[in-house]
């Protein structure tokens, strides 16, 4: 089985698919620190990653910003003193898509990578 981070994100469209309430809880078993939360009646994928600065938390977002770039995927981040917390879901659709689960798996393997 391929880990999400490996997979690319694939082109979504309006009328894909959204993940299952079934799939999701299956493709959370590989991101055990994030969660499936609702706003505005939109189920979204978000994470709250915790630090000890303020530089921290804003490196993290720029290396997320970069690979959402590149996977023409992109989050809502939002950058506190001590904490960035990250909201992926597709807009295209109104919910959440594999694209989200890929996404956040990726941010994981970029929070852990060993910094520039």
């Amino acid at each position: 089985m391929m880990t999400l981070a490996k997979e690319r994100c694939v082109a979504c469209r309006p009328g894909s698919p959204q993940v299952s309430d079934a799939e999701a809880k299956d493709l959370l078993k590989q991101l055990p620190d994030w969660k499936v939360v609702e706003c505005e009646g939109v189920k979204q994928l978000e994470r709250t990653y915790r630090f000890s600065d303020f530089a921290q938390p804003t490196a993290l977002a720029v290396r997320i910003a970069q690979r959402a770039d590149q996977q023409d995927h992109h989050p809502k981040l939002a950058i506190e003193w001590g904490k960035l917390t990250v909201t992926w879901w597709t807009h295209a659709i109104k919910g959440l898509h594999r694209n989200d689960f890929i996404m956040a798996a990726q941010a994981d393997e970029l929070c852990a990578a060993p910094k520039a």
